[in-house]
């Protein structure tokens, strides 16, 4: 049935991180998770999203709807300096780019070592569900991340498939979900970047 897909997770396990961007990229990912019989804990790590209002709100967003589900919402720690620091020297890379491939490493390796310490056997990510996102980079990040913590696996479930990416749409109008304009970082929204600082930022 479209956006009620079946759904396995690999080899058979049954604890789940889920890592999340935003409500409106994981929306139809937990409800078909659910749906499936999988209640995964919902890790909210994105230190590269700036200003910090912006951030609140999206993690806003994401804890509002996991708790529809009754689900746990991790919330990583937020490091924006940290983040600028693993991606200094791509800030002018384009969308897509090489930057792009460094932040989603940043975040799933965060995701990757909290699922290995907390007794997750699997990890996957609503990176995967967005558009604008280029999937063999999300899948390359997450296959990185997890290749450091041999006891997580990796799931790089392809979360358009299925009638997810129409799902998607009628969730977020469905939960009048605050939708962003901009993938997070300030690189993605500044055309002109002499005009942007390039000193990490606190």
């Amino acid at each position: 049935m479209p956006g009620n897909p079946v759904i396995t997770v690999p080899g058979g396990k049954t604890r789940v991180l889920l890592h999340t961007c935003c409500a409106p990229c994981s929306g139809a990912i937990i409800e078909t998770l659910v749906k499936n019989g999988i209640r995964p804990a919902v890790f909210f790590s994105n230190s590269n999203i700036t200003p910090f209002e912006e951030y609140d709100k999206r993690r806003a967003e994401v804890y509002r709807y996991a708790e529809v589900f009754g689900l746990e919402v991790i919330d990583d720690d937020y490091d924006h300096a940290g983040w600028r620091c693993a991606t200094r020297g791509l800030e002018r890379e384009p969308e897509r780019g090489a930057r792009c491939l460094q932040c989603f490493r940043y975040r799933l390796v965060r995701a990757a070592r909290y699922a290995s310490t907390h007794g997750y056997h699997v990890l996957t990510t609503a990176l995967a569900s967005s558009r604008w996102k280029d999937l063999a980079q999300v899948d390359e990040a997450g296959s990185y991340a997890c290749s450091l913590f041999p006891n997580v696996i990796w799931w790089g479930q392809n979360w358009r498939k299925g009638g997810l990416q129409q799902r998607r749409g009628e969730i977020i109008r469905e939960q009048n979900f605050y939708n962003q304009t901009f993938c997070g970082c300030e690189f993605s929204r500044v055309n002109d970047l002499s005009t942007l600082s390039l000193t990490p930022s606190r």
